[in-house]
Parts: structure tokens; sequence; C-alpha cells
């Protein structure tokens, strides 16, 4: 079987900026360790699994990291909303994900939205050793979000943020049974209200230059902050990206662009014999 692959850089407008994400168009099923090999052999930080379901523009969709299945990513869902809207008139898109989360995706001119769930966050403590791997002295606030596995700190300063060099090795071996760490700052740009980067060896790669399913919780964090529900954010790795996130009751939507960067078939995979 021949599959239909994309790689897609998402959140910016100009290539090889944002986070490149593998998208596949399946026409059959695949097995798990099979999308698992793929997203391996592609070696971004997630790649998706699209494929149509009953409806005109309805998906199912499915991520993989190089480590695992990832069930929500957003830099994942923005660059499939892009390869499916580049040959379609249909400016919204449903996927639905492992979790059965049905995620409305809407196209304004370049522009793409996505409509991802609100996760809360608990207080939480973590070892000095794990800020010490981080490269941090200090942070003003600790939380957890369950759902994700994810940790937040936030610190004051996003120049500190953006020179962070973490000892990855170290880090792994901080803490355990988690996906990754998130550290953020209010932002010091003026177009921008709060920053972030996110480690995830965990679970992925070491950095994942651009991320959009943090924002299932991380919006909501600055929302009560700095009380705005929408909000422009920015990810200070080294290849940088932005977006726009608006709190709307129990939904956050996340808006922002992407860029097609490349188009190809993978050959003679397998198709799962469901029988």
């Amino acid at each position: 079987m021949e599959i239909k692959t994309y790689i897609v850089d998402s959140f910016t407008t100009e290539k090889f900026k944002g986070n490149p994400a593998g998208v596949c168009i399946l026409e059959n099923d695949i097995s798990e360790n099979s999308m698992l090999s793929i997203a391996q052999e592609l070696g971004l930080s997630e790649t998706a699994f699209i494929k149509k379901l009953n409806g005109e523009s309805s998906f199912s969709i499915r991520y993989f990291s190089p480590k695992m299945e990832i069930p929500l990513c957003g830099h994942a869902t923005l660059a499939a909303g892009k390869v499916l809207f580049k040959d379609s008139d249909s400016n919204e898109i449903s996927f639905t994900n492992i979790e059965n989360l049905n995620l409305i995706v809407k196209r304004h001119n370049e522009e793409i939205t996505m409509e991802f769930p609100v996760y809360e966050t608990i207080a939480t403590k973590v070892p000095l050793i794990m800020l010490m791997a981080l490269g941090l002295k200090k942070v003003i606030n600790t939380v957890f979000s369950e759902k994700n596995k994810i940790i937040l700190l936030e610190i004051d300063d996003s120049s500190i943020l953006e020179g962070l060099r973490p000892d990855f090795n170290a880090l792994i071996n901080s803490y355990k049974n988690i996906n990754g760490v998130l550290v953020t700052a209010p932002s010091n740009k003026k177009e921008y209200d709060f920053e972030y980067r996110y480690f995830w060896p965990w679970a992925g790669t070491n950095e994942d230059p651009v991320t959009g399913g943090v924002q299932t919780f991380l919006t909501k964090y600055w929302s009560k902050k700095i009380n705005k529900t929408k909000m422009k954010a920015f990810q200070s790795s080294s290849r940088t990206g932005y977006m726009t996130v608006e709190l709307q009751n129990d939904k956050v939507l996340i808006s922002s662009q992407a860029v097609i960067t490349f188009e190809g078939t993978l050959m003679g995979i397998d198709s799962l014999n469901l029988k």
C-alpha cells in the first residue's frame, strides 16, 4: 500500500520555522506498530495519521511521536488541517481522536483555528534536581496537568526562558511517570502576552519546537493570571513559533498558520486485516 505523506511546518508563515509534523493520509487501516515505525522513520516530534470517515469533512486522527502514541497534538492537527484544506472547498473539518474527542478545525483565509478542550491543573512540587537539570535557580509557581501528565513551571523572565539549555539525561532521571515539563514566563516582547518552551524526553523528542496541545491548560493558567481571555503566545525554541489563543468556557481556540514543505509517498506499507 502507498501512503500520501506530507511534512508541514506549523505555527509559522516561514518554511523551516515553527514545528514540523508528518501527515499521512490513510486509505486503509494500518497497525499501530506500522504507525509508530513511520513516525520513527520521519523522526519528527509527531506524525498525524488521518483517515476519512462518513461525511464530507470528517476524519479520524491519531498521533505518534517516535516513542509512543500521543492522544492529542496541536501542531500535527494544524498540519493535517493545512493539508486537507489545500484541495478542499470546505472551510471546516471535524477530526475524531483516539479518545473520541471531536476536534473542530476552521479556515479563515490563510489562518487555521482549532477548537480544543480545556483541562485543569493542580498545585505540585518538583525536586531541586529537576530545576538544576533545566538550568533554573528559582520558579514562581509549579502546577501539574494530570490529564496531560505535564508539569508547568512559571518563571519571571522570558530572556532566561529563551536561554535555557537543559541537561536532558539529568532531566529524564529527575522525575518519573510524566510526559514532559513546560517552562513559561510573561513575554518581554510587546506583541505577545506569554512565552513558553516544552521539554519532553520522557515521551517524545528532547524539545518540541512549538506546542499547541499544552494550550489545553496553559491558556487558562495565563488567563487567570493576567485577566484576559484572548492572548498571543510565543514559543521561544530555536525554531520559534506563535499562536493566538482564546478561552471560551470549556474550550480553547488556537489560531495560527502553517506551511507545507514536503509532499511524497510512503511505499510498501501493509494494510491491517480487520477480519
